[in-house]
């Protein structure tokens, strides 16, 4: 079999009448993937504008009208968009429009065969990454912090989709979205140190900068996936960084916890 070909992130264009400004990733053209920005929205201060999280403490009717704009620009009904209450686990669940919001706590990882039925993961620095496998008809969203991505999280993701699904990973395509880049991603000993035991080769995902480490979270994500049996050239990093990108795409360490996510979303058509 011939090497995938390896695909570029590129700028959103507004998908129907209500202008979103996102970024749009290419998989295919049955399969709409994105990530929102900060633009867009009616939410105020550090969660300023396009925020669709109702957990991070921002006013419900302001989250409703961010949550209802971002469904007529993807057109679909509101209850079609479905994201977990993420703790930092490495919890992977499969989801479709009759799964309840309460089994959809403490779940960091979703996939799902369900067509017109958006799902996705919100982030404010740490990695979301969007998988898709068009001949299965299945799509995935992880969200991949340092915990979540020390802990396996996107391998334990394939692993869900192949046990559940019989997808094999080499047929899978991966977007990485907007996160914290190397060189702002600052961490304490003790972090690299759960790295190292978790098995992840230091020299790829790991630098000493000055006195601190710095954690290269797409990297890790990469080499994670890889392990699980993603072809290396199937998978699409993301240049932006959060952290030095904070007024277009939200950070929790620029803005604080309380501010907004950014939600990076992937459904079937």
């Amino acid at each position: 079999m011939s090497a995938l070909p390896v695909r570029q992130w590129r700028e959103a264009k507004p998908i129907c009448v209500i202008r979103m400004n996102m970024l749009r990733y290419d998989f295919s053209p049955r399969v709409v993937a994105f990530t929102t920005t900060r633009e867009g929205g009616v939410s105020l201060g550090a969660y300023a504008s396009m925020n669709v999280n109702p957990f991070c403490g921002d006013r419900p009717e302001q989250v409703a009208e961010n949550r209802r704009r971002l469904c007529a620009a993807l057109g679909i009904a509101s209850a079609r968009l479905v994201f977990p209450h993420q703790t930092h686990t490495s919890n992977v669940r499969r989801v479709d429009s009759t799964t309840l919001p309460d089994a959809l706590d403490d779940v960091d990882a979703v996939f799902t065969t369900e067509r017109n039925l958006c799902i996705g993961v919100s982030t404010a620095d740490c990695l979301p990454l969007l998988l898709c496998h068009a001949e299965a008809g299945v799509v995935a969203a992880v969200h991949a912090g340092w915990r979540g991505t020390a802990g396996l999280i996107a391998r334990a993701t394939v692993e869900a989709m192949r046990d559940e699904l019989g997808v094999d990973a080499a047929g899978l395509r991966v977007q990485m979205g907007p996160c914290i880049g190397l060189a702002a991603f600052e961490v304490g000993d003790e972090v690299c140190e759960q790295f190292r035991q978790a098995g992840f080769p230091m020299e790829r995902v790991a630098r000493r900068m000055g006195p601190r480490w710095h954690i290269d979270l797409q990297e890790a994500n990469a080499w994670a996936l890889e392990v699980a049996g993603v072809r290396a050239e199937s998978i699409v990093r993301n240049p932006h960084c959060t952290f030095t990108e904070h007024g277009r795409f939200f950070s929790a360490r620029r803005l604080g916890i309380a501010s907004g996510r950014l939600l990076s979303g992937i459904m079937l058509r």
